[in-house]
């Protein structure tokens, strides 16, 4: 075969398709980097070449020298390609089919983008740190079809500093009844704008004292065994939850959302057992903590399984500080009976601020402040209660009844952002003093 001299444009050529080629097939990182070692190494080799041929001539430094450069030069190549992030592509007409595939050859800090459709009985452990994780033209369906990652969840995480977003998961069922959409084993998740339905557990996080979870802008519904210890959502010992801007409904006689993080954020939310839903607590803190529960529909059914709605620190309190803010959220109590909110012994702070409280109830079992709170036993002033639309009406008594809640922690406690169904947001704006309750009036 004839050698390409130095300077001959099939050269250029070569190394210009390897690299359109890679480009084209950039969702796999791996070929992505051979390309590159073929094309420099190619290069390298005719340089060789042309440096020995004209060894005899007077050159500014040795051929020896000039050869142990271009090698120190490779392989500064090979470490930028092997550690950079690459943007990877799954889909049933790419070369990664399903997630998992991808699963196997990302690296730390890949994007996979995974095509709109349903991946069914596909399941993943994914062990790379840094990864973004995301459905593309759509939400990518995770279904589970009686398949579990090590018998524990469709996707099992261990990495660390991960990000979902816009994929669904249903159906994890296993063995130990406690399938989760997905199984939190690393540090640091973010999950938003996903749906997790029909599964045994929606997340489930085991214990982690240097974590945090984020999610926003999610769906959580019909995730439970039946058995009451199984939820939409079960974090375990973690640093940081914060939950805001979601839709959790019909939890299966579990709770909607249980935790037992040091820190608790939940924040503009709809929570809710709806007409037919036999969720046990809305919200359960189990071991205290720092506790911030502000501007959340807060909604118990008549099935429901248990007779209190807002739950803290019964399990004991396992944390230095004992604090409980509950501002500006508007309960409705549909059971008939019950308490809306019940703290432990171990509660030190314990301040109910421009709640809405609506049904028969007690408001407050444990020790605790109330200050600016309207309870009613029938709505005072919603749009449609029996559909669950708790904005307010003009002559809503909630309008301008409220205080400023103040700081806590560095977390203000009144809501700047107030719920839109579903799973979304807005501004919420102060016109005089703050309305009680979930929503601002706005004409």
């Amino acid at each position: 075969m004839k050698r390409l001299a130095d300077g001959d444009p099939g050269i250029h050529y070569l190394v210009f398709v390897a690299a359109g080629f890679a480009r084209i097939h950039k969702n796999n990182q791996r070929l992505h980097i051979t390309l590159i070692f073929v094309s420099v190494s190619y290069q390298l080799r005719v340089w060789l070449d042309v440096i020995m041929k004209n060894s005899h001539k007077c050159l500014p430094v040795s051929p020896q020298v000039l050869i142990s450069l271009m090698l120190l030069l490779a392989g500064a190549l090979a470490v930028g390609c092997i550690g950079h992030a690459a943007d990877l592509i799954v889909g049933p007409d790419m070369p990664l089919e399903k997630p998992s595939d991808a699963a196997k050859v990302a690296r730390d800090g890949d994007t996979v983008n995974i095509e709109r459709g349903v991946y069914a009985g596909d399941v993943a452990v994914w062990r790379q740190n840094n990864l973004t994780l995301r459905g593309i033209g759509g939400r990518a369906h995770l279904k589970a079809e009686g398949e579990a990652a090590q018998g524990k969840a469709i996707w099992v995480i261990k990495g660390d500093n991960t990000v979902v977003e816009n994929v669904e998961f249903s159906g994890a069922t296993v063995p130990d009844e406690n399938g989760a959409g997905i199984r939190q084993e690393g540090r640091n998740l973010i999950v938003r704008n996903s749906f997790f339905h029909d599964n045994e557990n929606g997340i489930l996080a085991g214990a982690n004292d240097s974590s945090e979870i984020l999610i926003e802008n999610s769906e959580f519904a019909y995730n439970g065994y039946g058995d009451g210890y199984t939820h939409n959502i079960y974090i375990g010992r973690i640093r940081k939850l914060t939950v805001r801007h979601s839709y959790f409904h019909h939890a299966d006689t579990g709770h909607q959302i249980k935790s037992r993080a040091a820190e608790n954020i939940i924040a503009s939310n709809r929570l809710m057992d709806e007409d037919d839903g036999n969720s046990s607590y809305i919200i359960d803190i189990s071991n205290g903590g720092f506790a911030v529960v502000t501007g959340n529909l807060i909604q118990q059914g008549e099935r429901s399984e248990n007779w209190a709605i807002l739950s803290y620190a019964a399990e004991g309190g396992e944390y230095d500080r004992q604090e409980l803010f509950v501002v500006n959220n508007t309960f409705v109590n549909d059971r008939g009976s019950g308490i809306f909110v019940v703290v432990g012994e171990s509660a030190d702070n314990v301040l109910l601020v421009n709640n809405i409280f609506v049904g028969a109830g007690e408001i407050l079992q444990g020790s605790g402040e109330l200050v600016s709170n309207l309870a009613s036993p029938q709505a005072p002033g919603f749009v449609d209660r029996n559909d669950h639309d708790y904005r307010l009406t003009m002559d809503s008594d909630a309008i301008d009844a409220g205080t400023q809640p103040g700081v806590a922690d560095g977390v203000d406690l009144l809501p700047v952002t107030q719920y839109v169904h579903p799973a979304d947001s807005e501004s919420r704006v102060l016109i005089n003093e703050p309305d009680v309750g979930a929503y601002e009036y706005t004409p």
